[in-house]
């Protein structure tokens, strides 16, 4: 059977594949030996700038060619790769195998062959390559679809800032609020988790195979290897990685920085399950109406639905995603003594993670593009909830000493159908100055906002 859509095993590759386009060439296997060439090439480069008599700087056409291996890497030179790895059984040694065939026909190269993969050992280059794909997938795809999302609820908090909405807490009427409010909520909640998405640094080591320069230095035992080390991966590209040195490893990168970008991206993806799912709840409630879409079909049996689908993709699509990003931020930290290879595999679904999240946010901004407001349907809900407006006199009552403020309220409100009538009957009767029964004769649970709508805007 051939692999296609249909018969993919992962949705990410079937079902769903065309929506994940951005970050496939990114987090695959492809990507993971692209950015291995990458690592590799960087290295010699810059070995030969590092002053060794034994390998003299090379010529600016030698450095355009080797760094043409890398922009013009394609599916056919992944492919090549595999073909050398059915041989070596060991993916890093076909990357260098297949590095060095490219030397064939230039004499500078050849010569200086042996100097590819110098002194290194795979996980050098596999922790910067995991690293590099890590960084771009967050700075590309993810981090630019948090943004979009951020933007659009944004714009939705500042539309509908002043839209005032019933509450609920405990699933009961509470204080009034505004649609634009609620939204802003999320908001705040996402700048914050976008910002510790963007702010964990990405590191990478190459310091050989316990993280001592044991090899770097029994061939030049004078020369500062932690230094051209830390220059090579903090260097900007293509010079270097333009990563984060990190100067204590086992033959591991510790994969804490791992562990706290996925703890941060599960939290971020927390916050759209919760958004999701209230989205969904105001859906159900009639708050919201969803643009029809011509030939799409709600139910097999009942014509009239219309499904808030896209927000429980999300809302599932996320709950993989976590589960995922969990497992990674608990597993990868976690090696026996200098090295064991429990973290390899792990590693290479770190796109599967990455994919799920993708989806999920491409999910909410088609659910989010969708909604239309229906206030007639918030106006008719804080009509029939007069209740709310307990609050505020009980605590103008406080506010002049009325005794038994609360117990009297409670008393015309608790479990009751409550009126404006009831209410007015009841300010009427209270000793308070008279501008402020007035105003509280005034108010209605759609006035009743406090600074909601002030807030929404301030985001």
């Amino acid at each position: 059977m051939n692999l296609s859509s249909l018969t993919a095993i992962s949705p990410l590759d079937g079902r769903y594949a065309a929506k994940l386009s951005a970050l496939r060439p990114i987090m695959s296997e492809y990507g993971y030996m692209h950015r291995r060439v990458q690592v590799e090439v960087t290295w010699f480069i810059a070995l030969s700038d590092a002053g060794f008599a034994e390998f003299e700087p090379l010529s600016a056409e030698s450095r355009d060619y080797l760094h043409s291996l890398v922009s013009n890497f394609s599916e056919a030179d992944a492919e090549a790769i595999k073909a050398i790895e059915k041989t070596t059984n060991h993916d890093v040694k076909a990357v260098e195998y297949w590095i060095k065939s490219k030397f064939d026909a230039r004499a500078e190269l050849h010569k200086a062959a042996e100097f590819v993969h110098f002194a290194c050992t795979s996980e050098d280059i596999n922790n910067t390559s995991h690293a590099l794909q890590i960084r771009v997938g967050r700075d590309t795809v993810l981090l630019p679809a948090v943004e979009g999302i951020i933007a659009k609820l944004r714009e939705m908090a500042h539309l509908y800032a002043e839209v005032p909405m019933l509450s609920r807490t405990h699933g009961q009427t509470a204080s009034p609020t505004t649609v634009g409010k609620e939204i802003a909520n999320v908001v705040v909640r996402l700048q914050k988790a976008a910002a510790n998405i963007a702010g964990v640094k990405i590191l990478g080591k190459m310091n050989g195979a316990v993280g001592n320069y044991n090899a770097h230095l029994s061939a030049w035992p004078k020369f500062d290897w932690e230094a051209f080390s830390q220059s090579v991966v903090e260097s900007a590209e293509p010079k270097g990685l333009g990563l984060t040195f990190q100067p204590y490893s086992i033959q591991i990168e510790p994969h804490d920085y791992m562990a706290e970008l996925f703890d941060a991206m599960a939290r971020t993806n927390t916050i759209l399950i919760d958004l999701s799912r209230d989205i969904w709840g105001y859906v159900s409630l009639g708050f919201f109406k969803q643009r029809l879409k011509a030939g799409e079909i709600g139910s097999s049996t009942m014509p009239h639905k219309v499904n808030p689908i896209d927000f429980e993709n999300c809302e599932g699509n996320l709950g993989m995603a976590n589960a995922m990003l969990k497992h990674l931020a608990e597993k990868l930290p976690i090696s026996r003594w200098q090295r064991d290879l429990t973290d390899s595999t792990v590693l290479r679904n770190i796109g599967v993670a990455f994919g799920y999240t993708t989806l999920a946010y491409a999910s909410l901004m088609t659910g989010l593009n969708k909604l239309e407001l229906n206030e007639e349907r918030l106006q008719e809900d804080l009509n029939h909830a007069w209740e709310v407006l307990a609050e505020p006199i009980q605590t103008v009552m406080r506010r002049y000493g009325v005794q038994g403020a609360y117990e009297k309220l409670k008393e015309v409100t608790r479990g009751k159908t409550v009126h404006a009538e009831d209410l007015h009957r009841l300010i009427n009767g209270l000793e308070i100055p008279q501008a402020d029964k007035d105003r509280l004769l005034a108010m209605t649970p759609a006035t009743y906002i406090g600074k909601a709508a002030e807030l929404a805007k301030r985001v």
